[in-house]
Parts: C-alpha cells; structure tokens; sequence
C-alpha cells in the first residue's frame, strides 16, 4: 500500500530562518507548526523532511553539527507526537570549492532526495504534499507529481512575487496550521 506523506522543508518551514541554523539554542519553531503537523497526522499523512544545507559547502558547520540539530528536532517533536520518518539533507553547492563543491542531484531543485524518499517509503505521489517557502522547493517536487504548497514563512513572502515568474501553481497558505485547514476543507 503506497503511503501519504507530508515532505517538509525545514529552515523557514519548520523552524524560524535564521541563516545558516546549526546551534540547537538558535532553533526556535515558526508559528503554528506542532499544531499544524499534528492536525496532518491525524488526517493520515506521515512526514519527510528535505532540506538543502549549503553552510555544510561553504564551511559554516560541519555534517555532525547538522546531524545534532537535526536529531535535536525529532526528538523534540516525537515528544509532541509527531514523528519525522526520515529527514533527506544535501551538503553541496555547486559554486564552492572543495569535497562539497560538485554538482550533484540531490540539492533542490534536483530532485535526488525527493526520488529517494518515494522510493524508501513507497509514496503516493498524487496524494502528497511538499510544503517549502522557496520556489526551489517546489520544483522537483511539482516535478513528480507532488502538490507543492508554498507557505508564507521563512522565504515564502519573497517566493510568492517570485512564482509570477515561474508556470508553477502551488497551494499557498500562511503557514503550515493554515495548509493543514485548507487540506481538511477539501476532504
């Protein structure tokens, strides 16, 4: 049986963006998300995060500090009840130099990580949403038949005078409570 899932990016989506985040006393969440992801859970849908990390490239933390955030964050929302099943990051960046600096098909807008969760998890792809506040999360995902949903937060603003410019059509709500309203709405 193929599975509903609920792909998240996370700086901006899930917590407040703060450039290059990887200190656990800088998280904080944005506004509504343990409210917003629990009503998704209860609506059916298990989650992925998908996250492109370029301060891992340009040197500004290393994969460990990344991994001890990231860890940080599920154990967090497990306690809320909310469990991440797995979360898909991208270290490089195609214009910096060194191991990180390749071009690669796992940075959105690739779609590498997206092909891997679909796989890993057996994805329903036309029953599944990919939530970002930048247009290049919304790409692959639009790409393989997941509705994206760009959310308000983060980037989101910016992103929206960007989409006039793109032949993307994403579901946009304020954040991710209010995405969560408007999925209960349609069902």
């Amino acid at each position: 049986m193929k599975n509903k899932f609920i792909l998240l990016d996370r700086d901006g989506v899930i917590n407040v963006e703060k450039s290059y985040l990887y200190k656990i006393e800088d998280f904080e969440y944005e506004k509504n998300v343990i409210e917003g992801l629990r009503k998704l859970r209860d609506l059916g849908y298990k989650f992925a995060i998908i996250t492109n990390q370029a301060g891992i490239a340009r040197g500004y933390y290393t994969e460990d500090d990344y991994l001890k955030l990231q860890n940080y964050i599920e154990k967090d929302l497990i306690k809320n009840d909310i469990k991440i099943e797995k979360s898909y990051f991208c270290p490089h960046h195609p214009s910096i130099d060194g191991k990180y600096g390749i071009e690669c098909n796992c940075r959105k807008p690739n779609t590498g990580n997206f092909e891997r969760a679909i796989d890993e998890f057996n994805i329903d792809t036309e029953n599944s949403f990919m939530i970002g506040d930048k247009t290049t999360d919304l790409i692959p995902a639009e790409k393989l038949g997941i509705t994206p949903v760009l959310v308000k937060t983060g980037y989101g603003l910016k992103s929206l005078e960007k989409l006039k410019n793109t032949n993307l059509n994403p579901i946009v709500a304020n954040d991710i409570l209010d995405f969560a309203k408007i999925l209960k709405n349609r069902k």
